[in-house]
């Protein structure tokens, strides 16, 4: 694998100067393809219109964090930008470790299919048509509705299964693994392939920076119901004493091969939580050939089309049928779940997003699975120390199947996407602006500086503590260490937010690292400072390892 990856490190390169020269022809021509194309391969949905031409765009040229607008209630709602052009329809967004989005899902018309392109996000470029690198997709591999994970080694990105056409049918599934390189902004398609085909599979990251994914469908109708497990070094082995209909297979009411969620227990090096649709708990060991027990607990129903996500060391947050919510407690030898306060309304195909400061973000979704019925505009946010919620701004677009959110660096969050199939096809997005931006008056506020921090950090390291710096005059209060994201279809498991203590002195901060290698999995993380007001900085990415 290692000399494998190295081969395709220089054919990308090969081909770095054709992509890259391309892509601003792709960006440029866009949108005249969508307007003479849509009905020759859409669904039949109208395009976002008021978009299609990406030059009104290019004046949005500042970075998200410097065009934070305001508003009267900002300081308690937060606020939607300005609807930013977008040149495909992102149905999968992931953070790359340098601070820019991979996201791919359709072609320029906003139809199906991601073997045609891919987009390559840079915030630091602003939001306008130069910010983005929009390249073709030479695989030939359709990774619409896969699962994609940075790899903890490399910071690659791993892209797992995804569509297939057989016959002229769609919605077939393949066992390809792509990989997408940062350094080169290019995909690779000759990895070792999986021994089960997937599509709507979920990845999830382990402490020994391997990636194990579980669910999937093989071809039309029929789950994957044995996980596997990608290593960087030695490819993927399958866990076939862990094979369970009852966890990722189909039961009665219930698909539980689409997209499962399941979260690594803080307190043991093996086990994972599988929390079932139907409200089954499963644990996962995925060691060897693997294993699966099922727990005698068990809790309340739920959807594929609701959002769960973990929000703290052990914590499990999840929004369950008929606007329930649960929290499971993973830390002690059974899971504990209590309920929450309800959220407003029933939001299918929201996204939840777990903010800078810790706390939980919904946005998007509707009454009635992707239709116009009840759209919830609105964000809502969930405070996990009063366990009540907050209703925040509206969004100007409707963000239902195929929609993402994404935390950004700078603290801001992208909501993108929705369509392919579905009653608007949004090639276009918004960034949400959390209240801790703004001052009670709904100016932004004046936010403190990370000026510096370690690019990484070993938990086995014997020095249990790093130094930061901040600006000058900053006093710090609080410092948070955040997952970075990876997400799609209602479906967030790469974040996990944590506090870390620290003193200060002058400029210098000194952080007690994190210690825990089974919460901390190694990867990829945001650090944030806040000031006496609780304002954040805009984040440092960190590479954790073991």
């Amino acid at each position: 694998m290692t000399i494998m990856r190295g081969f395709r490190s220089v054919a990308a390169a090969v081909f770095l100067l054709i992509f890259s020269l391309s892509a601003h022809a792709w960006a440029g021509n866009g949108a005249a393809r969508l307007a003479a194309d849509q009905d020759e391969k859409g669904s039949g949905v109208p395009l976002d219109s008021s978009l299609l031409a990406p030059e009104a765009a290019a004046s949005a040229v500042a970075a998200p964090e410097a065009a934070a607008p305001g508003g009267t209630k900002a300081a308690t709602e937060g606020v939607f930008g300005t609807v930013l052009w977008w040149p495909i329809i992102a149905i999968h967004t992931v953070l790359l470790p340098d601070g820019r989005v991979l996201n791919y899902g359709t072609d320029e018309r906003g139809a199906q299919g991601a073997q045609f392109v891919y987009d390559v996000w840079n915030p630091n470029l602003g939001t306008g048509q130069a910010s983005h690198l929009v390249l073709d997709n030479k695989t030939g591999t359709d990774i619409f509705c896969g699962a994609q994970s940075v790899l903890a080694g490399s910071g690659e990105v791993l892209l797992s299964g995804g569509d297939d056409t057989i016959n002229g049918i769609r919605n077939y599934s393949n066992k390809l693994t792509t990989i997408f390189m940062p350094n080169q902004n290019a995909l690779d398609g000759t990895e070792q392939p999986m021994a089960f085909k997937r599509w709507y599979p979920s990845i999830i990251p382990l402490p020994t920076g391997e990636k194990l994914v579980l669910g999937g469908r093989e071809n039309r109708g029929d789950p994957a119901t044995t996980p596997e497990v990608y290593s960087e070094v030695t490819g993927w082995r399958s866990l076939t004493s862990a094979t369970s209909n009852a966890a990722f297979g189909i039961t009665p009411g219930f698909e539980h091969y689409y997209y499962p969620r399941a979260y690594k227990l803080p307190n043991d090096p093996s086990k994972v939580l599988v929390l079932g649709l139907n409200g089954k708990l499963f644990y996962v060991d995925p060691t060897g050939l693997g294993s699966i027990t099922q727990l005698s607990k068990t809790t309340l129903p739920g959807s594929y089309k609701l959002p769960t996500l973990m929000f703290a060391p052990g914590k499990v947050f999840s929004v369950r049928s008929n606007k329930k919510v649960i929290i499971a407690d993973l830390n002690g030898p059974q899971p504990a779940i209590t309920t929450t306060a309800d959220i407003s309304q029933t939001r299918f195909w929201s996204n939840a997003t777990v903010l800078a400061d810790g706390k939980v973000l919904v946005t998007g979704g509707s009454a009635v699975d992707n239709q116009l019925t009840a759209v919830a505009k609105r964000a809502e946010i969930w405070n996990p120390a009063t366990g009540k919620w907050t209703l925040g701004a509206s969004a100007d677009r409707p963000r239902l199947y195929h929609s993402t959110a994404l935390l950004l660096p700078d603290g801001t969050v992208l909501t993108a996407g929705g369509g392919a199939t579905g009653p608007v096809q949004n090639l276009n997005a918004e960034i949400y602006y959390p209240p801790y931006l703004y001052n009670a008056d709904g100016t932004p506020a004046a936010r403190p500086t990370l000026a510096s921090a370690p690019a990484s950090l070993a938990l086995s390291a014997p020095t249990r503590q790093f130094a930061a710096t901040v600006g000058s005059g900053n006093k710090i209060t609080r410092v948070a260490l955040l997952r970075s994201g990876s997400t799609t279809h209602a479906n967030n498991l790469e974040q996990r937010y944590q506090q870390l203590a620290f003193t200060q002195s002058g400029q210098t901060l000194t952080i007690t690292s994190p210690t825990n290698p089974n919460y901390t999995i190694t990867g990829y993380y945001l650090l944030f400072v806040f000031n006496d007001k609780g304002v954040p900085s805009s984040g440092k990415i960190i590479k954790i390892l073991r």
